[in-house]
């Protein structure tokens, strides 16, 4: 969020600091599941009860339950920047499981994505090959879609989990319509995006 609001590229930001050897190279993203997203929660209870606060646990904890916000804030205001409405425009977003190539959805922070769109009037698709639709409705009350329809008019499409089928989507076609694309996972070429964290 820091390297947006001083119009620096994350990826560049991460490219240049991988030059030197002991960086590890982390991409920014959604972080879900239960490992990553919940179980800091567990240490920072502990570390609580014998009078330690761990800031810097429950700081990356909250940057990352207010990324779902931030994403949709952000698209929001690519569409605006195009030109387009918000209320009742459509969105797809792919992917909703908590990583690429797995059918986990546990804790997934596309839920909120897709919740705060909501809130903004917008009309959502979620296309995800690697997720039971059944279970997917069972736990969070959503609906996917079975295909992309091609024919559909997009005004926004995010990018919200790098799936290897993902790859061959055709990002050209939806940006030269208009269409915000927005690359949660750095995932896509530059060319085709409006924005990515």
């Amino acid at each position: 969020m820091i390297f947006d609001r001083v119009g620096i590229d994350t990826s560049d930001v991460l490219e240049a600091a991988g030059t030197k050897f002991n960086f590890l190279k982390y991409k920014p993203g959604l972080v879900g599941g239960h490992c990553i997203s919940v179980d800091p929660y567990y240490l920072a209870h502990k570390a609580e009860q014998l009078g330690y606060h761990p800031q810097v646990i429950l700081s990356g904890r909250r940057v990352n339950d207010l990324m779902p916000s931030f994403v949709a804030g952000k698209v929001v205001k690519l569409m605006i920047a195009k030109g387009h409405r918000v209320k009742n425009s459509n969105v797809l977003i792919l992917g909703i499981t908590f990583k690429e190539n797995c059918p986990d959805i546990r804790n997934t922070k596309v839920v909120n994505i897709n919740s705060e769109l909501k809130q903004y009037g917008l009309k959502v698709d979620i296309y995800d090959p690697w997720a039971n639709k059944e279970e997917v409705k069972d736990e969070y009350n959503i609906d996917l879609i079975d295909q992309i329809d091609n024919d559909k008019k997009y005004e926004s499409v995010i990018v919200a989990v790098a799936h290897g089928e993902f790859i061959s989507f055709n990002f050209e076609k939806y940006s030269k319509e208009g269409a915000v694309i927005f690359d949660t996972k750095s995932f896509i070429d530059r060319q085709f995006i409006d924005g990515r964290l």
